[in-house]
């Protein structure tokens, strides 16, 4: 009932305003088929509307989103975004529903951890749609080259995971299977439980860096395990989780040189030792170097990620050490309607990866066809634990 009100409050808000609104945004049509069975593993028809408004220095973006899904014959509506930007001679102020991308890493998250993801379909779809949209006030201060950032999230959100009967959901040790799983508690809606970000940015022409700090929440819950006279109790539990991390980014001889890390205070792991419930936290540290650059026409670009536990025990269940390697080469042939990519991940650890080669075609303008495939190597892993999901796709898009 309460999308039904919300679908007629955004098309009255549409029709009052339709003279002065600029409205954007794109149809599409996406169909995935496995390898393995040629079962389908998607069929989603999706509707994403913007819409802007602005009057003097107040703006108004509402980006409502009707996804239609044709496996289990469901028709959603979300609310991506619904903000006010308001902006004044030195700072903007942007409040209400939002996404916040920070960092300098394609494909992975280090620093841009302020929006929670929602990765019910692993980290297949578009970044803008893996990003969950967050209630919050952003505080944007100019001085110069320089922004200083403030976030503030009155009420926390969890990552969205697939469902325990979707392809998509990561194996699990055997230990959950023989164990009372309870449902995770959600920190309180209250003052003292919002989340706090801050950055300091610079956008020099040598180069440019951000830092960043956060009193953020784990948007994953970490597993207690509580041990009784014939089973286990599982408690997943959210925890606190500051954090303080930096970027940059510099041109060297036509090319560009990455950098990001972030560094996380007493993050909580899972552990063989039940006596502590299964959990100890230490200190860990997520970080890469990038690099981008044209070839002969083709852009391409590496990435090399690595994720450390400091102070590490040999009961964990995690690496000390986590390596992955990421890949990515872009071509445009035929004044740039045609445009071939490939973009892989490499788990180090587990010799797992995930290949994603693609093609598109600009037919006329504002009109797509792209046909890829997602292609899983290896038997455990990030990635390798999805070697039965090999798909092929294709989408049809619209953009207006």
């Amino acid at each position: 009932m309460r999308k039904i009100i919300l679908l007629v409050v955004i098309l009255s808000f549409a029709f009052m305003l339709n003279a002065q609104l600029e409205q954007r945004g794109f149809v599409r049509t996406h169909v995935g088929a496995l390898i393995e069975d040629g079962g389908y593993s998607v069929l989603q028809n999706t509707f994403d509307w913007r819409l802007d408004y602005g009057k003097g220095d107040v703006e108004l973006y509402v980006n409502p989103v009707f996804n239609y899904d044709g496996l289990n014959e469901n028709l959603e509506l979300n609310l991506r975004q619904a903000y006010f930007d308001i902006y004044f001679d030195n700072f903007d102020l942007r409040v209400g529903k939002q996404q916040i991308i920070w960092g300098k890493a394609d494909g992975v998250f280090i620093t841009d951890v302020i929006s929670p993801r929602d990765i019910s379909e692993f980290i297949l779809p578009d970044f803008d749609e893996i990003r969950i949209g967050i209630n919050a006030v952003k505080l944007d201060y100019y001085l110069g080259n320089s922004t200083l950032e403030a976030v503030w999230i009155p009420i926390f959100q969890p990552t969205i995971i697939p469902d325990a009967n979707s392809i998509w959901f990561p194996e699990m040790p055997d230990i959950f299977t023989q164990s009372i799983v309870e449902d995770a508690k959600e920190p309180e809606k209250k003052l003292s439980e919002s989340e706090l970000a801050i950055k300091y940015s610079y956008l020099g022409s040598a180069i440019d860096f951000e830092l960043m700090a956060a009193y953020m929440w784990d948007d994953n819950p970490t597993m207690h395990i509580y041990p009784q006279q014939e089973s286990l109790i599982i408690k997943p539990e959210y925890h606190r989780l500051p954090l303080v991390g930096a970027s940059f980014g510099k041109s060297i001889f036509g090319a560009v040189l990455r950098g990001e890390g972030a560094y996380y205070f007493d993050k909580k792991f899972m552990v063989e030792d039940f006596s502590v419930n299964g959990v100890k936290e230490k200190d860990y540290a997520h970080y890469l170097v990038g690099y981008d650059h044209n070839l002969f026409g083709v852009n391409v670009s590496f990435q090399f990620i690595q994720e450390y536990i400091l102070g590490y025990e040999n009961d964990f269940k995690n690496d000390e050490f986590s390596n992955t390697a990421t890949f990515l080469a872009s071509k445009t042939f035929l004044r740039e309607t045609l445009q071939f990519d490939i973009f892989g991940y490499y788990g180090v650890n587990n010799n797992d990866a995930l290949l994603r080669p693609k093609i598109s075609y600009d037919f006329i303008d504002g009109f797509n066809v792209l046909l890829g495939a997602n292609i899983f190597i290896g038997d455990e892993g990030n990635f390798g634990q999805y070697n039965e999901n090999e798909m092929l796709y294709m989408k049809l898009k619209y953009d207006f």
